[in-house]
């Protein structure tokens, strides 16, 4: 079995700067490349990226540069993202490549192996992280764990590739688990997803909003329900014990933690409402089940972007009117 040793990172945000810290305290920096381009690139050459108060210099590439193959390609962009950063980062696959996709939602793995073969992709989520990315610094207290393998793992039967990033994680102490139904963990994560994520945008709450006060857990409950009850429909079988668990792993968060469509909205940007609720309101229609606090949820956030444009679109205009 060959080892991981050579990585890049598409994405470098909150939880990608943080597994990648984790990772280059076991494997070299010369064995790690982020892939950007243009300012991006720049800023991370001249700044590194902090985590945690430290510095960290990972080597840059650009899209077009000819490179050795990665053993591991991680995808940590956001999904409206995901299409161009298929494109960059084309020079990073070989047949010995292994990827792994750290988006929300439930699609990202399959449009990967659409562009460069599903037998190279592992399915993939982080949970229980709790990294707060601001401007070139990102904080985390707690690592999570990411859940991974093919679409069904077997316990002693693991495919070649499950074992040989099992073995990655192990060397590099990242936590993880590899469970035997691996689309109901993406499901699940979805679950979590359309809960927290959206319900903390709405109310611009850290995770200690809902560990204190019951009206918000109560308003994430009811949007996590519409999913378990989407998913009985899709197979997956998600249940009432699944929110309960995840309302106990919401208690070992950081209080001043934030998920990452909070900050999306704190920062004034586009969120991924459209593959929260987006998702949950298409099913409901395809599966014939009511998801009106989605469909609230949705437009409310909806309403804030809208108001963001508007807001910017008036800012420039003022300018332009200052100049004249």
């Amino acid at each position: 079995m060959n080892k991981i040793e050579k990585v890049s990172v598409i994405g470098l945000g909150a939880i990608g700067s943080t597994y990648l810290s984790q990772m280059s305290k076991f494997i070299s920096n010369e064995n790690i490349s982020v892939i950007a381009d243009g300012a991006r690139a720049e800023k991370y050459k001249a700044n590194g990226i902090n985590v945690n108060g430290i510095n960290y210099r990972f080597k840059v590439i650009d899209p077009s540069e000819k490179c050795e193959p990665a053993h591991l390609l991680i995808f940590s962009v956001k999904f409206n993202q995901l299409y161009e950063a298929i494109e960059q980062v084309k020079n990073h696959v070989g047949s010995d490549t292994i990827i792994i996709s750290l988006l929300n939602g439930i699609t990202s793995e399959d449009i990967i192996g659409r562009a460069y073969g599903i037998e190279k992709v592992l399915y993939s989520v982080s949970l229980g992280i709790d990294a707060v990315r601001v401007g070139n610094s990102t904080t985390f207290k707690n690592l999570g764990i990411i859940s991974f393998g093919e679409k069904t793992n077997i316990p002693g039967h693991y495919t070649p590739k499950v074992l040989r990033l099992k073995e990655f994680f192990e060397r590099t102490r990242i936590n993880y688990t590899i469970p035997e139904d691996m689309m109901r963990m993406l499901w699940y994560k979805f679950m979590i997803n359309v809960g927290v994520n959206q319900v903390s945008a709405v109310l611009r709450a850290p995770y200690g909003v809902f560990q204190n006060v019951k009206e918000a857990r109560d308003i994430m409950i009811a949007s996590m329900k519409e999913v378990v009850n989407i998913s009985k429909m899709a197979k997956i079988n998600l249940n009432e014990s699944d929110i309960d668990e995840a309302v106990k792993m919401l208690y070992k968060l950081s209080p001043i933690g934030k998920t990452s469509m909070l900050q999306d909205m704190e920062a004034g940007r586009q969120t991924e409402v459209n593959i929260f609720a987006g998702t949950v309101i298409e099913l409901g229609k395809r599966y014939n089940i009511q998801t009106p606090v989605n469909k609230m949820l949705y437009d409310i956030i909806k309403a804030s972007e809208g108001m963001f444009m508007y807001n910017k679109s008036l800012h420039g205009r003022c300018i332009d009117e200052y100049k004249n």
